[in-house]
């Protein structure tokens, strides 16, 4: 499934993910309530303006966004397992800002905001860049994301 890109560092949730290794997403951070994530853009996510299909930049946002809610791997001392709960999304927003286009990389960039029992904010931010150009290159969407955790069933 969808590897990470940190030495001898994995995240759970990616381990079933078969959205985020088709997209080709590649993990460069990982760290309590925040996730570094990248892609390059195929033609097959594009629309017919030719432009970043709206669905994968969102697809894109949301898996930065799982990394972050969800713990790589369980505290130290944690009750339980990972296994027990899991934080999924309970609302998100997302502002398109510019397009982005075949062959670019995209990355994005999840911190948490606010925590409080088992409800959170976050926000990402999603860049574009051409090829040759320095990463992680023009801010193209802001996502924000409600999170809960809840009995994993």
């Amino acid at each position: 499934m969808a590897e990470t890109t940190i030495p001898g560092a994995t995240h759970q949730i990616l381990e079933n993910d078969y959205a985020s290794e088709w997209m080709g997403i590649e993990v460069l951070k990982l760290d309590d309530g925040h996730a570094t994530i990248r892609m390059t853009l195929r033609q097959e996510m594009l629309n017919g303006f030719g432009m970043a299909h709206g669905g994968m930049i969102f697809a894109f946002g949301d898996t930065a966004f799982a990394l972050a809610c969800n713990p790589a791997s369980p505290p130290p001392g944690a009750a339980g397992t990972e296994t027990d709960s899991i934080t999924v999304a309970s609302g998100v927003d997302i502002n398109f800002l510019k397009p982005a286009y075949q062959g670019q990389v995209i990355t994005a960039v999840a911190d948490r905001r606010s925590s409080a029992g088992r409800s959170g904010l976050y926000d990402i931010q999603i860049f574009a860049a051409g090829p040759g150009t320095q990463l992680p290159g023009e801010l193209i969407a802001e996502f924000r994301g409600r999170s809960r955790t809840i009995p994993k069933k």
